[in-house]
């Protein structure tokens, strides 16, 4: 009988903690754990420290654009390493709207994992480019419940590669 080590989701934390680390290294400095994690959805905590907060003891500006990324793109990431297929993914565009100061840990949810799908059908499928904005809302569940501190709209690039 086989077992499994480690869960889905601790799985995805170990490959976001790698990525951060030998890939993106602002992504692991600041600490994203990945708290939910299905075929729709992801959420993403970045939690308040000294190291990420600004002068206003809110997390910093840049903090919640790596928040974002992290939550628009693992999905997109994730959904294509369930397929077997490669993909190049970058962000083209960002509109941000922020509404309050994040004080606390701050939760990022993107709940478009079925647009996600559609987009890796259609790269999949065709080899093109395919560029679709996802939805990030920025949370601070502990201080103002699911109020959204920042709403995030971000371009997602992806398109298929091919294997080396």
């Amino acid at each position: 009988m086989k077992s499994n080590l480690l869960s889905p989701l601790q799985k995805a934390n170990l490959y976001l903690k790698l990525f951060g680390m030998f890939k993106v290294p602002l992504i692991w400095y600041c600490r994203p754990k990945i708290i939910h994690l299905d075929n729709d959805k992801v959420e993403v905590l970045i939690p308040l420290k000294r190291r990420n907060k600004n002068h206003l003891n809110s997390l910093y500006f840049g903090v919640l654009a790596i928040g974002a990324d992290v939550a628009g793109g693992f999905m997109a990431m994730s959904k294509s390493q369930m397929r077997g297929e490669r993909i190049s993914l970058a962000f083209k565009a960002v509109q941000a709207d922020f509404l309050k100061r994040p004080e606390a840990d701050v939760v990022f949810t993107c709940q478009d994992g079925r647009l996600i799908d559609e987009m890796l059908d259609q790269t999949i499928a065709t080899g093109q480019r395919v560029n679709q904005a996802v939805t990030i809302t920025a949370t601070c569940p502990t201080l103002h419940g699911d109020e959204p501190m920042a709403v995030f709209q971000l371009t997602l690039s992806i398109k298929k590669t091919l294997r080396k």
